[in-house]
Parts: C-alpha cells; structure tokens; sequence
C-alpha cells in the first residue's frame, strides 16, 4: 500500500510543487497545524488551573516550556523534509522487533487517547457554557465536527485543512488573550514568576500538566507528517523524482529556512496565549472559590470581567477543542500506519480515541482534573518521541548533511533529559505525599 494513500490529493500537490518554487509565504502553514496542539484545552485547563492555584509562580515552566517546543517541533518538521517520511514510518521501519514495534504502538495509542480527552470534553465544557447542552452530547458534536475537517483534509488537500485550523487559531487567540486588555496582571508578578522553583508536589504536578500540554507527543509525529505532505514528493512518485529530490540542496535549505519561520510564528502564536491563560487567571481568579474547574473559572470571569470576556473565553475553548481534536484523529491515523502501514478507516480511526473521551463524560467524572490529568499523561509520553526524534535527526545516515550540529544535538539532549527527570519529581513527590 502506497505510504501516503489516504492523503491522494496532497500528493499530486507535493508532486506539481516541483515545477516551480513557490513564495516564501505559501511555505508558512504546516507548524501553524501541529501549534494547535499547543493550544488544545488541556493546555487551557493546566494554565488556568496553575494561575487560580500558585499566581505567578509558573510563569517560567510556560516559557521554558515554549523554548524547547520550538527546537521540538523545528527537528520534527526537518526530518519530513528531509527524509521524506514522518518519524512513525522511520520508526517502522526501524523497529525490527515485532513484539517492541507493537509495545511502541501500545504507549503511542495510550498518547492519542489522553490527548484526545483533553480535546473532547474541553470543547464538550465549551458547549455546555455557551448553550446549556450535556456533556455527552456537547463531545460526540465535538467528534463529528472533528471528522468533517478531516474529511475535509483528504478531498481537498493540506492548504485547505491549514486554511481551516488557522482561522480557528485567530478564534482562540482572541477568547483567550482578551480578558487581560480589561483586567492586565502584575508587571512584578510576571516577572517573579520568571525565577524557576517549585512550592510543594502540587506545583510539581502542574508543572508537569503544563510541560505536556506544550510539549506533546502527537505534536512531534504529526508535524514530520504534515511537512511530509506538503514539501516531499509523494511516495507514489518514481524513484528518480524522490532522489531528485533529495539531491536538490539548495530547494531543501530554502525549505528549512521558511520552516524556522513557520517554527516561530506558530511558537509565538502558542507561547503567547499559554502565558496569557496563565496571567488571566492569576491577576483575576487566585483565591476566588470554585476555580479550580472550567465552569468556575468561566463563572469567575464572568462575575469579574464581565460576560462578553467570559464569553470569549468560551468560544475561544470551543474553536480549541474543534481545531485540536482534528489534528489529533489525523496524528492517531499517521501513528498507526507508520509503525504498521496499516489505513484503518477513518471512522474506526475516531471511535478508538473518542470512545474513552465519551465514557468519561457519560460517568460524570470531573472535566477538569480529567482534562489535567490527561496532560500528565502526555508528558510521560515525551521521552518515547523526543529521545528517537533527537538520535534519528542527529545521524548523518537518516539526514545526510542536514543532520543537527553538535549543540543542536547537546540541547535536545538537555531538554529531554530535563523532562524525563520532571517526571521521576512528579512521582517521587506524589508517593511521598501519600
């Protein structure tokens, strides 16, 4: 089966863009998709809930946070285009054992599940606020919508799914950053939160939340994807093309200089509005009763900003469930078929992800602790596509001459080591803690 089957049309577009060069601005976009995962609801649901909890205290677990997810997500874009392939399928390919290969599918399936409960019923919290509906129904509308956007991205191409997620960026963008116009935080108080330490497991654990909220692992398989579909030639292509292809350095350095660009518009963009969801609840929901939840935090703001801020804040969680939970369906489906080239249908696909999203909102668990623990969640996941995305990108066999420097190589090292060693905190303090 062809690599890239589910994705025909992207392909003939990978194949017509290399007849010409196209402009430096049609080269933006593939980043801005995978930076949505950087602003899905448990993003929203760990920021806020850090801001209502500590203050300021966080403030640079954000931006430590953002500094990484940009080599992050540079390196992941860079062997799509590069290599031609997104790291599930070098990994396939590269996993010989069948027992590890299935072990490594188990953990990245794990991944899509949590993030895919932090998706649904943050925009299932959003619909409830803004029309009253249940839960359950608010995450399976979540779900449908989410499969008309990817059918969307199979018929009609990547620019277009682009097209789509970025005008739900900007709907984010201003729910959320919007409240601090009318109620700005405390210029010293931000910058006391710029001091890294921690007060208690409690910080620990949200710090935690945070990092995976920001630093996620389908962000990092899906933006090899997305770059795979939009740079590359299609794998349906001759061989010579492909080889052409990769022969044509300076074509491959222009692309690699556009996606530093795209890297840090996206990087900016999510960076921005993490901070933001942090200062909003600080500088307005600390020591406020009943904010430790979406709902509270939407009655906080409402009752002390006003209701078009609260408002905005909702329909800025809706557009952040419906933007995300596309990207990661697709990021599930490219999961699977890297490591087994295996196309499960599209709906199948969805119902492996939403079933468990679905069955905690029909339980009545609480949505927030869910939607914080799903991040937790996440961060585990890390090391599992930061370690293998750091070696494969340093090896001059898999990128040739654009493989990573030696201190690209040293600070992914650092960075992962720092989350890994996050996490080992997390659960000493929790057992400690009893």
């Amino acid at each position: 089966m062809p690599k890239n089957s589910v994705m025909s049309s992207s392909g003939a577009q990978r194949g017509d863009s290399q007849a010409r060069p196209p402009r430096a601005v049609w080269l933006l976009g593939p980043a801005l998709v995978a930076g949505v995962a950087y602003l899905d609801p448990g993003n929203v649901a760990s920021n806020m809930s850090a801001g209502a909890a500590f203050g300021y205290l966080l403030v640079w677990v954000v931006v430590l946070g953002n500094v990484i997810a940009w080599l992050v997500q540079y390196l992941s874009a860079k062997l799509g285009i590069v290599t031609g392939q997104s790291l599930p399928e070098i990994l396939g390919e590269r996993l010989r054992n069948r027992w590890g290969r299935r072990a490594y599918w188990v953990q990245a399936e794990l991944v899509a599940m949590a993030t895919d409960i932090a998706e649904v019923i943050g925009g299932a919290v959003a619909l409830n606020l803004l029309f009253g509906l249940p839960l359950l129904w608010g995450g399976a509308i979540v779900g449908a919508v989410s499969i008309v956007i990817l059918i969307v991205h199979v018929r009609r191409g990547p620019r277009v799914f682009e097209l789509i997620v970025v005008g739900l960026i900007a709907a984010i963008c201003i729910g959320f950053t919007a409240g601090l116009f009318v109620s700005p935080p405390d210029a010293a108080g931000v910058v006391s939160g710029l001091v890294p330490r921690f007060e208690g497991a409690g910080s620990v654990l949200l710090a935690a939340s945070i990092l995976g909220a920001t630093i996620m692992p389908h962000a990092i398989y899906v933006h090899s994807s997305l770059s795979r579909d939009r740079f590359a030639p299609a794998a349906t292509l001759s061989d010579s093309a492909q080889a052409a292809y990769r022969a044509d350095a300076p074509r491959i350095r222009r692309l690699l200089h556009a996606t530093r660009w795209d890297v840090t518009i996206a990087m900016a963009i999510a960076g921005t509005v993490n901070l933001a969801l942090l200062l909003l609840a600080a500088a307005n929901l600390a020591g406020v009763d009943g904010t430790d939840t979406l709902e509270g935090a939407y009655a906080a703001l409402r009752d002390g900003i006003g209701p078009t801020i609260a408002t905005l804040f909702a329909v800025g969680l809706l557009a952040s469930g419906l933007a995300s939970t596309a990207v990661g369906a697709y990021a599930g489906s490219e999961i699977m078929h890297g490591l087994f080239h295996v196309r499960v249908p599209l709906m199948a696909r969805r119902l492996v992800t939403l079933v468990p999203a679905l069955a905690i909102l029909g339980i009545g668990f609480d949505p927030t602790l869910a939607l914080v623990l799903s991040q937790v969640v996440l961060s585990f996941g890390i090391p599992f596509a930061l370690v293998p995305l750091i070696a494969l990108t340093a090896r001059r066999d898999v990128l040739g001459a654009f493989r990573n420097t030696r201190a690209t190589t040293i600070l992914g090292v650092a960075a992962a080591m720092f989350l890994i060693a996050l996490n080992v905190l997390l659960l000493w303090l929790v057992f400690q803690t009893g």
